[in-house]
């Protein structure tokens, strides 16, 4: 009974012995975009598809993507519940009842001013402001001349972590890094060859299809000019304490239907790239992990079908590389960003091969930085066998300018980028406080302090802590002025910082008849605002109002709020106050509580293996029991790192505990 973990104790359940018969699956994770094209769908049908172009940054070219709406389609059938049933596995797991006590009701001074912001609408991060970096520099740009691999994948802060350090040795093998544990390999690391990383790359795996269906037999759908009849299987599920269930499901010959409206004889089903052969999620980490060459690398590079993402190489011969990897499905008339009829008139023509998806090896700049940005070559001809939709480009261009200075690097200076606050947004918006005049004498202090400041969002910063309160009431004011009333409701999360300090910088006719004017007392309204919230949350002080008191760290575990109070301090981790936000390369998101991140990371040196170093947050273990279940988070939250050792020598010199597992015998 002591060896079956707390959660399964918890739950009541007992754990069968393993068998070889397990199906791993990750399917509908960082694959595509079906969620964002009913939503575009429903946009264009209420507002237009000039008003969503103008709130959206896809790009780039060559020409804008379409995203006019088939006439085919009923705009108004989009409101249906059409993918609640698909989305339905992302949302949270519940454990106990909502009116127990919340998982963390602590008197920390951090947690109680957070509630106050969220109760002020601030609502985190939005989706495009969530991503990873990673990037690779030359010998000739390092202080050791070997060539330098860093990669820190942002992505949900949990407990137990989501990523796992391991070290994998046999014949033929011998990988150190990091993975998740339902997935195979090592997907960041490296061998005694070569470092790679990973952040994901946007290609649009996933299509909504809208069928017409026979109003006598609705299992038949219009397809090229004739009645199909759907594939169903039934399916009996077994419920705890109640009856079997009968299920049945349909499949068209794009996919499995999702929804069904009987009174406009409508179908929806999902095409989705990741259930075509070959794509088990990670599955080619486990040539990467063999690879000796770059050439090798970008061979099994070929078979990384899901997720896309942008696979970096540094290599102990010197090498760089980049290539851009994830099934792209060719669509030769539409762009993929809302929904088409399922008539045969929106058919997929094919997958992009290895070689048309961007790749770069050596470039001239000596280094190869990737951020979740746009970075298709100029004239790149297939563009439209990737995405539209990309993240704001403050991470990359951060990182660009500080491996693009002209210096020499270390993997010291590698680790202070990964974890560099300095926002670009801040750089550029604060300037154009510098002509004008605070309302108040507090508006007036406020100004000169963020004009003051080095726009470096540490936590100890109280100007850091004025900016994050500003920035919030100009992305709220300026949505409300662009975007018209009717569409806010529908706009306001999708709004990208790019968009917003475009329209800052150059304001047009809808900042009024003087459109400077105009713009420059929406800056001061905007502080005037941000005094007034912060004076009400945090008092009059201006000293006090550090970024890190009102943005903080609390890892919640998911069983928490279900068991007693004095179990919840076992089992979560922090808080602890927080510096950057989702524009900084170290990347904390937008809202109160740092929900996503970087709580993995590492830095190597290619060829001098045992001078990597990294982290994991919280902790290597899953058992709330074990020393290692938080012990990292120290390290983590103070922005250091542990020396990950690989050679036999180094490993030996650092062990703690030596585990063998003998097989029973039968």
């Amino acid at each position: 009974t002591t060896l079956i973990p707390l959660e399964l104790r918890m739950l009541g359940a007992r754990p069968e012995p393993w068998t070889a018969d397990v199906v791993i699956s990750r399917h509908a994770g960082l694959l595509g975009n079906v969620t964002d094209e009913l939503a575009n769908g429903r946009f264009v049908a209420r507002h237009g598809a000039a008003l969503l172009k103008k709130l959206n940054w896809f790009h780039p070219g060559p020409g804008e993507p379409v995203v006019t709406l088939d006439s085919a389609l009923d705009g108004e059938a989009l409101s249906a519940p059409i993918l609640d049933v698909f989305n339905a596995f992302r949302g949270p797991v519940r454990f106990g009842p909502e009116d127990l006590e919340p998982a963390y009701r602590g008197d920390a001074d951090a947690v109680r001013r957070a509630e106050a912001l969220a109760a002020a609408g601030d609502d985190g991060a939005r989706p495009e402001e969530i991503g990873s970096n990673n990037w690779v520099v030359a010998p000739r740009l390092s202080l050791s001349g070997n060539a330098i691999m860093a990669n820190d994948p942002h992505r949900a802060i949990t407990v137990p972590s989501l990523r796992y350090y391991a070290h994998l040795v046999g014949p033929g093998w011998d990988v150190i890094g990091g993975g998740e544990p339902t997935i195979p390999g090592i997907s960041i690391g490296h061998n005694q060859y070569g470092a790679w990383g990973l952040t994901v790359f946007a290609v649009d795996g996933e299509d909504l299809y809208v069928y017409r269906t026979r109003p006598s037999r609705p299992a038949m759908y219009w397809h090229k000019g004739r009645w199909r009849t759907m594939t169903s299987l039934t399916e009996t599920i077994a419920v705890k304490g109640r009856a079997p269930v009968q299920a049945t499901l349909r499949y068209t010959i794009h996919g499995p239907v999702v929804y069904e409206d009987s009174v406009r004889h409508l179908a929806y089903a999902v095409r989705a790239a990741w259930r075509e052969p070959g794509s088990a999620p990670y599955l080619a980490s486990l040539r990467m992990d063999q690879a000796k060459s770059w050439d090798e690398f970008r061979v099994a590079c070929a078979y990384s079908n899901i997720p896309g993402e942008n696979m970096v190489w540094a290599g102990a011969d010197g090498t760089i590389g980049w290539q851009a990897v994830g099934i792209a499905p060719i669509r030769p008339n539409w762009s993929g960003l809302v929904p088409v009829p399922g008539d045969g008139r929106y058919e997929w023509s094919g997958f992009a091969t290895i070689d048309q998806k961007p790749h770069s090896v050596n470039p001239a700049p000596g280094f190869i930085a990737t951020a979740n940005n746009n970075l298709m070559p100029p004239g790149y001809p297939y563009r439209a066998y990737h995405g539209w939709a990309w993240s704001d480009p403050y991470r990359f261009a951060r990182i660009s300018e500080v491996l693009g200075s002209g210096r020499r690097f270390s993997v010291a200076d590698m680790a202070r980028l990964q974890v560099d606050y300095l926002s670009i947004p801040a750089r550029t918006l604060v300037p154009m406080l510098a002509p004008l005049t605070g309302r108040s004498e507090a508006t007036e202090r406020a100004r000169r302090s963020l004009l003051a400041w080095n726009d470096v969002l540490d936590r100890e910063s109280a100007a850091a802590g004025l900016y994050e309160a500003w920035q919030r009431r100009l992305i709220a004011n300026v949505v409300d002025l662009v975007v018209p009333a009717e569409a806010r409701e529908d706009a306001r999360s999708s709004v990208s910082m790019k968009l917003l300090i475009d329209w800052l910088t150059a304001p047009g006719a809808g900042f009024g008849p003087s459109p400077l004017a105009g713009r420059d007392a929406l800056l001061l309204r905007s502080l005037d605002e941000a005094v007034g919230e912060l004076t009400r949350i945090a008092g009059p002080d201006q000293a006090t109002w550090t970024l890190g008191s009102f943005h903080f760290v609390r890892i919640a575990h998911a069983m928490a709020s279900s068991v007693p109070v004095a179990l919840r301090a076992q089992l979560n981790v922090g808080p602890w106050p927080r510096g950057g936000d989702a524009n900084t390369p170290g990347m904390t998101g937008g809202g109160p509580n740092q929900g996503s991140g970087a709580s993995f990371r590492i830095v190597v040196e290619a060829g001098a293996w045992d001078n990597a170093i990294g982290i994991n947050a919280p902790g290597q273990s899953g058992d709330p029991a074990s020393p290692h279940y938080r012990d990292l988070f120290d390290l983590w939250k103070d922005d250091r790192y542990f020396p990950v050792m690989y050679s036999r020598a180094a490993v030996e010199g650092v062990t703690e505990m030596r585990t063998a597992l003998t097989p029973a015998r039968r």
